[in-house]
């Protein structure tokens, strides 16, 4: 794998207080701006059309809406949230009018859509994807194609992954109104890969190229390639090394669990960005022909555990922290958002 380029060429970081050293062409110039403080565990996060950013409280059910400069204001709260353990509000996802939400209920996880600005209650368009205390997937992504893609995770049942007519240990590949997609590997059937453990983060590159970052569990944390049909390997392989003749497909990076914990994934220009949670630092990984280069660090250890990274229409790049969530260090003005802008 060859070295990550310069900084200079991808994204500054914006704003007060240089960080750069004398010397270091790749150092950060200066620090993230905070666009926001005071959150409560944020999770999801979407640009939906009409300006500004929806964040997702997890414990709290509510979205908030951001615009930098302004104060966070709560503009819906999805019902039937049941927070605990991993879950909780988690996932966003808009569209045209629509706002998508992934979150734990009662008895499931669920997908919901509504307009914030309507009355109606929120309509669910998928659930019986089986929750637990952990392992419960929960990103959620509109792709090239206008299909609603879906994260899930194995929900502590390692048979899932590999059970073709379970929607957990799976990527879902939905029409926007929750119907298996045309086109799916199976007709009928919502699922387009498996073989997952817990998948928490979903981009596409500039030739709609589909990568997803996913959680490991002793040894190593994983960026796939997500290919349809294709099966990455849990239980059976945690990491490389087990393609079994053919039938499982290897990652593309791997860090070790105690660097990563690698959660939100976003992609601009040629660089994939993923965010660290236990890591609690922000990794950037070239792309390069039909591969990753080598993965680098920034952010590390300067605003703890690192939750969701999205580029917002502006090509700013929106990081969230994730220190409230019971496993961080809670700092002065806990959680907030960041605002990475482009040189």
């Amino acid at each position: 794998m060859r070295a990550l380029p310069a900084l200079a060429a991808v994204f500054a970081l914006a704003a007060c207080g240089s960080t750069a050293e004398a010397g270091d062409p790749d150092a950060p110039s200066s620090s993230p701006e905070v666009v926001a403080t005071g959150i409560d565990v944020p999770w999801g996060l979407t640009f939906p059309r009409g300006g500004g950013a929806l964040v997702a409280e997890c414990d709290t059910g509510r979205i908030l809406r951001i615009t930098p400069g302004g104060q966070p204001e709560p503009v819906y709260e999805v019902p039937g949230v049941a927070a605990g353990g991993e879950g909780g509000l988690l996932g966003l996802a808009a569209t045209g009018d629509w706002v998508y939400a992934y979150f734990t209920a009662a008895d499931d996880n669920r997908i919901v859509r509504f307009k914030p600005a309507s009355d109606a209650p929120p309509e669910v368009i998928f659930d019986g994807i089986a929750k637990a205390g952990n392992h419960n997937g929960g990103r959620i992504a509109f792709g090239p194609d206008g299909m609603l893609y879906v994260g899930t995770g194995d929900a502590g049942d390692t048979s899932h992954s590999q059970n073709p007519d379970s929607p957990n240990g799976k990527i879902l590949r939905l029409t926007p109104e929750g119907d298996p997609a045309p086109g799916n590997p199976t007709a009928g059937s919502p699922v387009y890969s498996l073989g997952h453990r817990n998948v928490q983060g979903l981009a596409w590159d500039g030739n709609d190229r589909l990568f997803a970052t996913e959680f490991g569990q002793n040894d190593v944390d994983e960026v796939n390639r997500i290919e349809p049909g294709r099966n990455y390997g849990w239980p059976d392989v945690e990491g490389e090394g087990g393609t079994d003749g053919g039938r499982f497909t290897n990652p593309l990076v791997t860090w070790p669990t105690s660097d990563a914990s690698p959660s939100g994934l976003a992609i601009a220009g040629n660089t994939l960005y993923a965010a660290g949670l236990r890591g609690e630092r922000l990794w950037t990984v070239p792309i390069e022909g039909d591969g990753l280069g080598e993965p680098r660090a920034i952010l590390e250890g300067e605003f703890g555990r690192l939750r969701t990274v999205e580029v917002a229409p502006d090509g700013s790049l929106w990081v969230t922290t994730s220190n409230t969530d019971g496993r961080g260090d809670v700092r002065d003005g806990d959680d907030r958002i960041l605002r990475l802008t482009p040189r």
